[in-house]
C-alpha cells in the first residue's frame, strides 16, 4: 500500500496506465489487481495514523517499485506515459549492466519506480512475473 496525498487523482493515475481497479465499492482506498499481488491506494496521513508513524519526513525511503514491461519499447512507452500524467521522469531509460532495460520515475507522491524489461522474466497473459527457477 502506497500513502498518496489526493487519492482520487492518484487513482486515476494508475487507471490511466492501464492498471484494472478492483474492489471498487471500498470507500477511501483504491485496490488494483498487479498479476498475483494486491497493489493499494490509501491516504498518506491515513496510513500514517494507521501505522503509529509520523508524516513530516521525505526523500528516499530505501525502496523502489518494479513496474515489469514486456519489451524495451513497453519501457519507454510506460515512462512516456507517467511523464504525460504529471509524474517525474528521474532517469531516462537505458540499457543497465544486468542484461536488461530500465529507466525510473517518481509517482505523484514521489514513490521511485523502476520501469524495466528483463529478458529473463517470463511476463504471463495477466501481467503475472515468472521468475526463472
Amino acid at each position: 500500500t502506497l500513502g498518496v496525498r489526493d487519492l482520487a487523482r492518484s487513482t486515476v493515475f494508475f487507471e490511466s496506465l492501464g492498471w484494472r481497479r478492483s474492489v471498487k465499492d471500498a470507500p477511501g482506498v483504491s485496490f488494483f489487481q498487479c498479476g498475483s499481488i494486491a497493489f493499494g491506494l490509501f491516504p498518506l496521513d491515513e496510513l500514517a495514523k494507521d501505522a503509529g508513524v509520523s508524516v513530516k519526513g521525505s526523500g528516499f525511503e530505501g525502496f523502489s517499485i518494479a513496474y515489469n514491461a514486456r519489451s524495451k519499447a513497453e519501457v519507454d512507452e510506460v515512462l512516456a506515459e507517467v511523464q504525460s500524467l504529471g509524474a517525474e521522469v528521474v532517469k531516462q531509460a537505458e540499457d543497465v549492466f544486468w542484461g536488461g532495460y530500465s529507466g525510473y520515475f517518481r509517482d505523484l507522491d514521489g514513490h521511485l519506480w523502476e520501469v524495466a524489461w528483463n529478458p529473463g522474466f517470463e511476463i504471463d497473459a495477466d501481467g503475472a512475473v515468472k521468475l526463472p527457477d
